[in-house]
């Protein structure tokens, strides 16, 4: 029998990156997608508990799928709890737009879906695929018109080395960042600390009351070693995550502070 795959995204349940996963995945694995029915980009791992949760099923190009009416967490919660999917991987993606740094991972829907999966038991991968205009992650997700090619291929090779050799120890979750263009293949990558220089615009209404958009340029820098890095690079950045975020290191000057 195939491995089972719980297929969702923060995209919305019609994204072509979702259906490039799907394709990627279906000749190696019998794939269920369960996932948002609207765009719930930069919503992080938030889960709907004060109101209620449909999913409806639905057939986009002659395949059955779930829309839910919630985040890519609830997607999650929903497909392995009310609908009895007991996946042996859970894939997030393919989201448009990257996924790295602390900054990103933080905020990112894809890789919020991969936690909640994680956090209940199950492997997860989250893919992403970096955009030449950033505007692009903004216009509606199904008419994406950029290849897939080298995102299915890299979705296929990632999740068959896990069917085939099983889910790597001393980890949660594998976040993988696909450039627009791969020019050097795969990279295994920390996470850099920062994806973008936050700023924030003002403007006035009509009425000349003020508003704001956070918005902010890319950084054009980061260190080697680093899924940021390796992505502008032209490198698959391939980062091993773990919901464990105690910061072990600082145990010791905490204990000194509070004189335990």
């Amino acid at each position: 029998m195939k491995p089972k795959v719980l297929l969702t995204n923060d995209d919305g349940v019609t994204s072509a990156g979702l259906w490039a996963a799907y394709d990627a995945l279906t000749s190696i694995a019998d794939v269920t997608v369960v996932a948002p029915s609207t765009q719930q980009s930069a919503v992080g791992r938030s889960i709907s508990i004060f109101e209620p949760i449909r999913a409806t099923k639905i057939r986009i190009n002659g395949v059955e799928a779930y829309s839910v009416g919630g985040k890519p967490t609830d997607s999650v919660i929903i497909g392995i709890y009310a609908l009895g999917i007991k996946p042996d991987l859970v894939v997030s993606g393919i989201n448009i737009g990257e996924n790295l740094s602390f900054e990103s991972i933080m905020t990112s829907g894809t890789v919020g879906a991969a936690l909640e999966a994680a956090n209940h038991g199950f492997p997860a991968v989250a893919f992403s695929l970096q955009v030449e205009d950033q505007a692009d992650k903004f216009d509606d997700p199904f008419y994406f018109d950029s290849s897939f090619d080298e995102s299915k291929e890299m979705v296929r090779n990632i999740c068959g080395n896990v069917f085939e050799g099983g889910f790597p120890e001393n980890m949660d979750l594998i976040n993988v960042n696909i450039p627009k263009k791969v020019t050097a293949g795969i990279e295994i990558t920390r996470l850099a600390e920062k994806l973008f220089e936050t700023g924030v615009e003002k403007r006035l209404d009509p009425r000349g009351k003020p508003y704001y958009w956070i918005n902010g340029p890319l950084y054009d820098e980061a260190e080697d070693g680093t899924d940021v890095n390796a992505v502008a690079n032209g490198r698959v950045s391939v980062t091993p995550i773990t919901l464990d975020s105690t910061a072990f290191k600082g145990m010791e000057s905490l204990k000194k502070l509070l004189r335990t």
